[in-house]
């Protein structure tokens, strides 16, 4: 007798999160990895997230570059990114920071070291 639902070990998923996200969000989200040359902000939209962002712009604008902060709320494209826990930092196509809130300061030391 089983107790719980035995699962077929030759089922594949075409994606990470188990077959519930479609190909259009998965190829969006690996071309937006392959294109990289941007900053953006993984999370929810919630207060934490927006902090995060904000604290971005203001790094951005202290070093003078000029980047767009894309800001992606889609779980299934966050979690492309292999990220479990929001809000997360993304330059040039590479996650580097997770789990929390980074001040200015953070941030601009991150991106003075990613972008030399």
């Amino acid at each position: 007798m089983a107790l719980f639902g035995k699962k077929n070990k030759n089922e594949k998923t075409s994606c990470c999160c188990g077959g519930r996200c479609d190909n259009e969000s998965m190829v969006k989200t690996e071309k937006a990895k392959a294109e990289g040359a941007s900053v953006k902000v993984l999370g929810s939209g919630c207060t934490k997230c927006n902090q995060l962002e904000t604290a971005t712009k203001a790094a951005l604008e202290q070093l003078g570059m000029d980047a767009t902060i894309d800001h992606v709320t889609d779980f299934a494209q966050i979690a492309a990114y292999g990220v479990m826990t929001t809000p997360a930092l993304v330059v040039d196509g590479k996650v580097v920071s997770y789990g929390k809130v980074l001040n200015v300061e953070e941030v601009v030391k991150i991106l003075q070291k990613v972008r030399g």
